[in-house]
């Protein structure tokens, strides 16, 4: 006999389905050009596994973090989907596609450290999946230099997010720390 699903699972698989249709017709920008669900589905386990964050709302969160910024989904649908306070922490971590790159870059450095708890929880894992995906991953066409930039960057949102998790600090300076040599 197997243990039984109860409603935190059968919501956080409920999520994954989603994302994964959302997501369906993405790819990464790797050489490979993964499929993109890989991306918020490493997040959820950076934060399960790696971290022992058992919090469903932030585990849903992340698997949805990039549904709004990246696909037709919008906050509303979250809102009847997965309820208001999982569309929040999805909303707190999106960035703003009408804006250019360089603001939305920007903007993320201003705004970590204003970001709730759960949402912090949810930037330090994409922060982390980021670094590893940039290191071992890279997008086509990025030389040393571009993905050094990106390290720099990364590193510049999550000294906003510090005090957060320790669990999580301490995997981003692991990844941090494998930045390219020049």
């Amino acid at each position: 006999m197997g243990v039984r699903l109860n409603m935190h699972s059968t919501a956080l698989i409920d999520a994954i389905a989603f994302a994964a249709d959302k997501h369906r017709n993405q790819r990464r920008k790797d050489a490979e050009a993964s499929p993109y669900i890989n991306h918020p589905i490493a997040l959820a386990r950076v934060l399960a596994v790696e971290a022992g964050i058992d919090d469903i709302e932030v585990l849903i969160a992340a698997i949805l973090h990039d549904t709004i910024e990246d696909t037709q989904t919008t906050r509303e649908e979250l809102v009847e989907r997965f309820g208001e306070p999982i569309a929040s922490i999805v909303a707190e971590v999106t960035d703003d596609k009408s804006l250019s790159k360089e603001q939305r870059k920007a903007l993320q450095i201003e705004h970590a450290a204003t970001l709730s708890p759960k949402a912090k929880l949810v930037k330090l894992a994409d922060k982390i999946c980021n670094l590893r995906d940039v290191r071992h991953f890279p997008p086509e066409g990025w030389g040393v230099g571009r993905k050094r930039e990106y390290f720099a960057w990364a590193a510049m949102v999550v000294a906003g997010l510090r005090g957060t998790n320790p669990t999580l600090e301490g995997l981003f300076d692991a990844a941090h720390a494998g930045k390219p040599a020049e």
